[in-house]
């Protein structure tokens, strides 16, 4: 059974969206918890297993075009994610700071990602959009855990400031 071509921009869409939605979800979420090397090098890993589409031929692009939209994506659209992101040491535990424009910037880099999906799909096939923006994104979320994890190890070899001793009262 073949998927109707008359849907792929409608699920691709969807779809972009819908994971708009739970990054979004767990972005906010993620700021509650103490942050760790871990934490911050599993999410591009893991996305890092998305490249076998390439595997298939239909996906394939030249590799000027990925090599633009990698660095597209990590040079021009992770600059804000970047620069609204701080990790801050509290005690022995590195927490994940944002500043309040964070979820207005990743609301607009996906509607901006959308804007240029839309483009890009009346030059090239639904497919090949699919793994440019893929490439897109991964530039973007590498760039930004990279930098990420040198904050984070340069917060983890700094001594924590010790606590004033409490006074006990007579």
């Amino acid at each position: 059974m073949q998927f109707p071509r008359l849907l792929l921009p409608l699920f691709g869409g969807v779809a972009a969206v819908g994971g708009a939605v739970v990054i979004l979800a767990w972005r906010v979420r993620e700021q509650q918890r103490p942050v760790t090397a871990r934490s911050i090098l599993i999410p591009p890993l893991g996305m890092s297993t998305g490249f076998c589409m390439f595997l298939v031929p239909i996906f394939r692009v030249p590799w000027t075009w990925a090599l633009g939209a990698f660095v597209l994506g990590a040079l021009v659209l992770s600059y804000p994610l970047v620069h609204t992101s701080r990790l801050t040491r509290t005690g022995d535990v590195v927490m994940l700071t944002r500043s309040r424009a964070f979820l207005a910037i990743l609301v607009g880099l996906v509607v901006l990602r959308l804007a240029l999906r839309g483009y890009v799909e009346h030059l090239v096939s639904h497919t090949q959009t699919a793994g440019l923006f893929f490439i897109l994104a991964f530039g973007m979320i590498v760039r930004w855990r990279v930098g990420m994890y040198l904050e984070y190890r340069r917060l983890m070899e700094t001594r924590p400031v010790p606590s004033s001793p409490q006074r006990s009262l007579p």
